[in-house]
């Protein structure tokens, strides 16, 4: 798969040897800092990962890591797992372990394969400096089996050059045409907002410059539409309104919204022995059609619909697009270093954390995960474990304030959504 993010490949530069590899600092001044644009905070990459505790600076993909090449940003619109990978932040080849960045990239993806997941390849910043070989790419064609290709729904290659297309053209007798139907082409960031909202990545600031002068090339005839402002919420909506105005809007003040007990219902009922379930994408048009009917006050039932999974994606769609997560900000930092409570003291620990939060994230968490506990209970049918289900929603109950997340901050996430499944008969008593 990694060949199908192929790169303007002039000659290949000389394969360094592995003694002349060195590991460049953030700033050196022969490489620009990357400084990230993020519509809801402008972060300093620097300060996002690189020098916090999530990977240790002899962890064996540090040097990787923490030029942010590879990210983890949530679920798309359709409730896929987001992989992304920027070009722009790799470093000069001769600075950067190309053998190490790909098993870096199929550990980042080991986490996920087993699931739906969308790929953005943000191919702006690949140059002659830091492109990789002619050889890495035949390598990575080697490492990516079927194991990878099968449940990838989408790869999108946002700014791509007529070479890149060109060169896909040339790869086509090696694709098959299941995997080219993935293949989609994105010439402007505001493309993107149909399939993610877009404040959940950190885009490059390169990359967003380059937009910028794209569109700023073109006729204003021509001019692609700006990404949609956010507006108020509409009198009825449910997607991205905070858990305290949909409990005033509840005729009997119950702090877990409607949406959470249609979904969870019909699961308990449905669900518990679908294989995979939480892991699978739903019908695109299927999700547009719900939220709509929320967003606009109508009744939903599920059973009146043939997609079992969709139930599933709403769920996910609505925490993901909580504007604050169901754990909140005030807890990030204390469930990323949790890891560093003593294991017989993390029960009293999670349970003190959790009765900090506002009364109705407490109410709708303790209510997910007493559902999730019946999910794992029948894990020998549907093979949802506690630990598959913390990979499924971490991502989904926390996020960064910057939202997208690196391999080494969804770790900790994920670790302590599994401790709390594992421990919510003794935290939620």
């Amino acid at each position: 798969m990694s060949s199908d993010l192929l790169v303007d490949l002039a000659e290949d530069p000389p394969t360094p040897q592995i003694e002349t590899l060195k590991l460049s600092p953030m700033d050196d001044p022969q490489w620009p800092p990357d400084l990230s644009v993020c519509s809801k905070s402008e972060t300093d990459i620097s300060r996002l990962d690189a020098t916090s505790p999530h990977l240790p600076w002899n962890h064996e993909f540090y040097d990787i890591a923490r030029h942010h090449i590879i990210e983890v940003a949530g679920d798309d619109n359709f409730g896929r797992k987001v992989i992304v990978f920027n070009a722009c932040r790799m470093p000069p080849h001769h600075q950067l372990d190309h053998q190490k960045l790909l098993k870096y990239l199929k550990e980042t993806l080991d986490k996920y394969v087993e699931s739906d997941y969308t790929l953005i390849y943000f191919h702006h910043g690949l140059t002659s400096e830091n492109k990789p070989s002619l050889g890495w790419l035949r390598d990575a064609y080697r490492e990516f089996d079927r194991k990878y290709k099968k449940n990838i729904k989408a790869l999108y290659i946002v700014h791509p050059t007529m070479f890149i297309k060109t060169l896909l053209i040339l790869f086509k007798p090696f694709i098959s045409f299941k995997f080219g139907r993935k293949i989609n082409y994105v010439s402007y960031l505001s493309e993107l907002e149909d399939v993610l909202k877009c404040d959940q990545l950190t885009i490059p600031a390169r990359v967003t410059e380059y937009d910028n002068k794209l569109r700023a090339s073109i006729k204003p005839s021509s001019q692609p539409p700006m990404s949609p402002a956010r507006s108020p919420p509409l009198p009825e909506q449910v997607f991205g309104v905070p858990l305290p105005l949909l409990r005033q809007r509840s005729p009997d003040g119950d702090p877990v919204p409607a949406l959470m007990t249609d979904t969870i219902t019909f699961l308990l009922a449905q669900g518990l022995d679908i294989e995979g379930i939480f892991r699978r994408s739903a019908n695109v048009t299927l999700v547009k059609q719900v939220q709509l009917r929320y967003n606009s006050g109508e009744a939903v039932s599920f059973s009146e619909m043939e997609d079992i999974h969709l139930a599933a994606v709403i769920l996910k769609t609505f925490l993901r697009e909580l504007p604050e997560p169901l754990l909140t900000y005030d807890l990030y930092d204390s469930i990323v270093q949790f890891s560093s409570v003593p294991i017989d003291e993390q029960p009293v620990e999670m349970k003190k954390m959790l009765e900090s939060l506002p009364e109705e994230n407490y109410a709708c968490l303790r209510y997910l995960m007493t559902f999730l506990a019946q999910v794992s209970a029948n894990s020998e049918v549907n093979k949802m474990t506690n630990s598959n289900l913390a990979v499924v929603f971490g991502p989904n109950l926390l996020w960064g304030q910057n939202a997208a997340m690196s391999l080494g901050a969804i770790g900790p996430i994920n670790t302590f959504t599994r401790s709390l499944l594992d421990q919510q008969h003794l935290v939620f008593t």
